[in-house]
């Protein structure tokens, strides 16, 4: 799937408790642009019933996204799912670049749990729990109407995603960026400026965890930036 114009396919993948619709507003502004999307729907979050998939069974659904790409793609991941993006695309050769925003930039053998210095639980059935304060810390610079609807439409999400450990991350052979978030209350700024050395290139963002809410047009310039230039 590719526009006229022969720009990339970009494919947007949500972070951790969030569904594909947290992308529509960006998905518009990139529409105006000229581009076309689609969206990943992660298995591992999810309500009705619980959420049991793994980061391996996200990495899967966003290759078998990719394959049904018609061209290049750009893929653009928040947050938790810089992991399985970068365990799902390896090898995928219709990928121009990767996008990280405010996302876990892992390398080889590392997990999230790993990234922070913490001991895996021995059971890893259930759920991982949602931060206190979601809107606070997810959405604190959203317009107040728009942070209201994210959180009421936040979903479950399965413990057993945050443990997988990365095999082989695809920023070793595709270029990559890396949007670090200045105001970011979810991910330190300090540990993502950590892992955006792992990128090829990183910018900056003013502002909280959330840019495709806060400001989805501007953030949408930011990507076709990002992607114009690469």
């Amino acid at each position: 799937m590719t526009t006229g114009s022969g720009r990339p396919t970009v494919v947007l993948v949500h972070g951790a408790w969030h569904r594909p619709s947290t992308w529509d507003a960006t998905r518009s502004a990139l529409t105006a642009l000229g581009y076309e999307t689609r969206v990943v729907a992660l298995p591992s979050a999810g309500r009705d019933p619980a959420p049991t998939a793994s980061m391996y069974d996200d990495a899967a659904v966003i290759r078998k996204e990719l394959d049904q790409v018609d061209g290049p793609a750009v893929v653009v991941a928040h947050s938790y799912a810089g992991i399985p993006t970068s365990e799902g695309v390896t090898g995928a050769t219709n990928v121009a670049h990767l996008i990280y925003v405010a996302a876990y930039l892992l390398d080889d053998g590392e997990s999230m749990y790993s990234r922070h210095g913490m001991a895996v639980p021995a059971d890893t059935t259930g759920l991982f729990p949602l931060m206190d304060s979601p809107g606070e810390a997810l959405y604190h610079d959203v317009p107040r109407d728009v942070a209201a609807r994210a959180v009421a439409d936040l979903v479950d999400q399965s413990l057993l995603s945050f443990t997988g450990t990365v095999t082989r991350a695809a920023w070793h052979d595709i270029p990559s960026t890396y949007v670090v978030c200045d105001d970011d209350r979810t991910i330190p700024p300090a540990l993502q400026e950590t892992m955006a050395a792992h990128a090829t290139a990183t910018r900056r963002w003013p502002g909280g965890h959330s840019p495709f809410l806060a400001d989805p047009q501007r953030f949408a310039a930011l990507l076709d930036e990002i992607i114009r230039s690469r």
